[in-house]
């Protein structure tokens, strides 16, 4: 009965997909989360920005990259996201 609670758990995971803005710190990357909310007072739809900061084990990612993040347990103070998946590369021109 323990394990069906623990294997809902991790099924019930949430990723987002956003883009990196920071990849200055080492095995972390700050990634930008846009999201679209309604004005309270006007109902017109205005994009929000979160920061999320996520590990980076082997720090591939850079300025740019859009990723996958997964949420998971306290890294530390402020990282509990981790890197899932690269999904588009910035090119360098």
């Amino acid at each position: 009965m323990i394990e069906q609670t623990k294997t809902e758990q991790t099924q019930s995971q949430r990723s987002v997909m956003g883009k990196v803005v920071s990849d200055k710190m080492n095995k972390t990357i700050v990634v930008e989360v846009v999201r679209k909310a309604a004005d309270p007072l006007y109902g017109k739809y205005v994009k929000k920005f979160t920061k999320l900061y996520a590990h980076d084990e082997e720090n591939t990612c850079k300025v740019g990259d859009v990723v996958v993040i997964e949420q998971t347990r306290p890294l530390s103070k402020t990282k509990c996201w981790k890197l899932v998946e690269v999904v588009k590369k910035e090119t360098q021109e």
